[in-house]
């Protein structure tokens, strides 16, 4: 028989993504990224509890795909290759399908060199029908057998438990061997696979076997329970309908949605779901966006508006310009940022994480002692020590005490997803809810960021020319201000000419070549520093700003061409939300870049303090301030918000404003409500509340049953129930959470008081 060719390996490394059935719990993902991170020629670890995928760049001159998968196997768990793509071609972490599947398939030779194929349970198989599921089952069998046995034939009694204990610790022996032979000495695995032993060693087979029955039972619940918390954000992958109706000519073409590009026009009847991101070309109807961004009354939208995938046309028909691929829609960002938010831990999980490798050893070296002490030194009985000895190795389980952390996390980040707030990661929930000062922007945050030119006032040009050359400066821009100015020159018809070598002037305007002059729309403030205005502009513009409106200056060069006036009206909830706010003690403030006598007029209107006329640099300066005072949380929109999103402890960005502000935020607010950051500081204090119980009860319960064992009131099923017990009430406590509605507020922490900043 001819010898197989050899594959060659790549020259690069590679970006792989596996499918890891099993991994679906906070404990499973822990133990592959220890295994994996110690391989060789392993980068870019990352794990997604989620979808539960292992992503990760391989240099197989240093670690075989094949190593990897064999260790993953020995871990317990089945791996499935779903991309392996070069690194210098594609990026190391592919966008999630938005229809939750990945149509890229294995290159068939590296498949091959995989060396595997597995076949994974699909989404929503009975738990009886699972590995783990069976295992449950055939091992309570066989325990119930030998119950049975007892009343009739100890001898069958006897060999029925030590056959049910070594089936129910076969598993957790190989993995422990497993994660011994890969770093790992001290895993729960081993904790319960040394007790059981040992139980059978000592003559107590019936312990032994309910040890591992219950410990059994308890993963599976677990498994099932994470698998709920998953539930929630797996379900958006589903929201966007697999085909679309494409507007060609003066009919219609059924597509693929995912084969959707960008510019193409698409048509929505009623009762259908949007298949891309898009923006309302003609019609009008109500979308129900409740799936997508959690906003339980439909919106109204008509022609210029902004749709989402998988939005529900209620009751019109519309036809729609695709703006984004399936790749890239609402849909796939929010489950490509939740993936990244299971790598960012909160710190309360990462202290947990070192505690948990230093408590294991620990509880390790204290059974040891417990077992072997008492009887070299003091005579005790071995039976009775050894007993004992194996006890502790069950309460000592970390099991309760890894999960109470990811678990809670998990539920809220569920939980937030469906009330529109997108948390990139548990630091950030953590740290909302013990913020004490939030700070937002005004234009688009606390106003509605649809703003109107309510006047022009001419410098010498007319009214329409106004007008036309500020819309061509501001043709490029997607600031609310430059919106406005575009819709006013369209609303008096007047024809924007082509604008070149535009530019943003971070919080001071924006700047453009017109048919060969050089033009600018800027604050006051900035075109106070480039020319003279006269007395009489100045009253004018004074006159604006005290009336609440932004006043904007045309220029050419440095010669004013004209004003325009223009208002954007606070946000219906935005007064209600603040006042939520300062009862939850949290103090607001405003920074805005816009002159101060506007500011201060929206500011008295919602009853917060202000800070106005303020560059990008000028927010980093206060922001920095404000958290040395304690925790600040910044809520923006635009570009020139950026920067103070990332200097704050938490960044919240509008689900309406600019990519880049999205990206740079911690938190996005898809329903575009204030009262959102006052649900997300509820959320957070509702989640470290839950945390906070479900450590109380891990340690707690070890605690009593340490006591207990040592003086001999509690035996070994009693133990592992205890561990099981614990594991249980934490993760039915966290499960909690994905009922959190937001109303009930939790008590408010105490606000430091901060100098006013009118």
């Amino acid at each position: 028989m001819a010898a197989r060719p050899q594959v060659p390996l790549p020259e690069t490394p590679q970006a792989l993504t596996y499918f890891v059935a099993g991994m679906d719990c906070a404990n499973c993902v822990a133990k592959v990224e220890r295994m994996v991170g110690t391989l060789p020629g392993t980068e870019g670890v990352r794990t997604s509890f989620t979808r539960q995928t292992l992503t990760l760049e391989l240099d197989e001159h240093q670690t075989s795909r094949a190593t990897l998968e064999k260790n993953l196997k020995a871990l317990g768990y089945t791996p499935s290759l779903l991309r392996p793509v070069r690194v210098a071609t594609a990026p190391a972490h592919p966008a999630p399908d938005p229809a939750g599947q990945d149509h890229a398939r294995p290159d068939p030779v590296d498949h091959e060199h995989a060396g595997h194929t597995h076949e994974v349970a699909p989404a929503g198989t009975p738990w009886y029908r699972t590995g783990q599921g069976r295992l449950v089952l055939s091992s309570g069998v066989l325990l119930l057998a030998a119950w049975l046995f007892g009343f009739t034939e100890p001898r069958f009694a006897a060999a029925g438990y030590v056959a049910a204990t070594l089936l129910g610790v076969w598993p957790l022996a190989r993995k422990a061997a497993a994660s011994a032979r890969l770093g790992d000495p001290f895993s729960i695995n081993m904790l319960v696979s040394l007790a059981a032993i040992g139980a059978v060693a000592i003559g107590e087979a019936p312990e032994g076997a309910v040890v591992v029955f219950f410990f059994a039972v308890g993963e599976l619940l677990e498994g099932v329970a994470a698998g709920k918390a998953r539930a929630g954000i797996q379900a958006l992958a589903a929201l966007a309908p697999r085909t679309a109706l494409l507007v060609e000519g003066a009919g219609t073409r059924e597509v693929p949605a995912d084969a959707l590009q960008v510019g193409q026009t698409v048509q929505v009847n009623p009762g259908a779901r949007v298949p891309a991101d898009g923006t309302v070309l003609t019609g009008t109807s109500s979308l129900d966006d409740s799936p997508v961004t959690g906003e339980s009354v439909p919106v109204v939208k008509s022609a210029g508006d902004t749709v989402f995938a998988g939005s529900i046309n209620t009751d019109g028909t519309l036809t729609i310009q695709v703006d984004r691929a399936a790749r890239d829609n609402t849909i796939a960002r929010i489950i490509h940022l939740i993936e990244e938010a299971e790598s960012r831990k909160a710190p309360t999980a990462r202290f947990i994480d070192r505690f948990s490798r230093l408590y294991t050893p620990g509880v390790v070296l204290v059974s040891a002692l417990v077992a072997l002490i008492p009887p070299l030194a003091f005579g005790g009985a071995w039976h009775d020590w050894l007993y004992r000895g194996i006890s502790l190795l069950l309460i000592g389980c970390p099991c309760a005490l890894v999960l109470s952390v990811p678990a809670s996390i998990t539920s809220a980040l569920s939980a937030g997803t469906r009330r529109g707030l997108l948390i990139k990661g548990g630091g950030a929930l953590e740290t909302i809810g013990s913020v004490r000062t939030v700070a937002f922007d005004k234009t688009g945050t606390l106003t509605a960021g649809k703003p109107t030119v309510t006047d022009v006032l001419s410098l010498g040009p007319d009214r329409a020319e106004v007008l036309r050359l500020a819309a061509a400066v501001e043709s490029g821009s997607s600031h609310p201000l430059a919106r406005a100015i575009l819709q006013a020159a369209q609303a008096s018809q007047v024809s924007v000419p082509a604008a070149t070598d535009a530019q943003a002037l971070p919080g001071k305007g924006a700047a453009a070549t017109v048919e060969g002059r050089l033009l600018s729309v800027t604050s006051p403030r900035h075109a106070a520093t480039l020319t003279s205005l006269d007395p009489e502009v100045s009253r004018a513009i004074t006159a604006f700003e005290e009336q609440g409106r932004t006043a904007v200056v045309l220029l050419e060069g440095s010669a004013p061409l004209g004003i325009m006036a223009i208002r954007d009206e606070p946000r219906p909830d935005a007064r209600a939300a603040l006042a939520r706010l300062q009862d939850l003690g949290v103090k607001t403030v405003m920074l805005t870049g816009d002159n101060a006598r506007t500011g201060q007029a929206i500011a008295r209107d919602l009853g917060l303090d202000v800070q106005a006329e303020l560059l990008p640099e000028d927010k980093l300066r206060l922001i920095a301030a404000l958290k040395a005072q304690g925790g600040v949380a910044m809520v923006g929109d635009g570009i020139n918000d950026a920067p103070a999103l990332v200097q704050a402890d938490v960044g919240i960005a509008m689900g309406g404003g600019t990519d880049v502000a999205l990206e740079t935020a911690d938190v996005a607010l898809l329903q575009e409500r204030v009262t959102g950051v006052a649900d997300l500081i509820a959320l957070s204090r509702a989640t470290m509340g839950n945390i906070k119980v479900n450590i109380a009860f891990a340690l707690g319960l070890k605690a009593i049953f340490l006591v207990t064992t040592l003086l001999g009131y509690t035996n070994l099923w009693m133990a592992i129930l205890a561990d099981t017990g614990a594991t249980a009430l934490v993760t039915a406590n966290a499960l909690r959470l994905l009922l959190w509605t937001g109303r009930a507020a939790p008590e408010p922490v105490a606000a430091t008081p901060t100098p006013s900043t009118t």
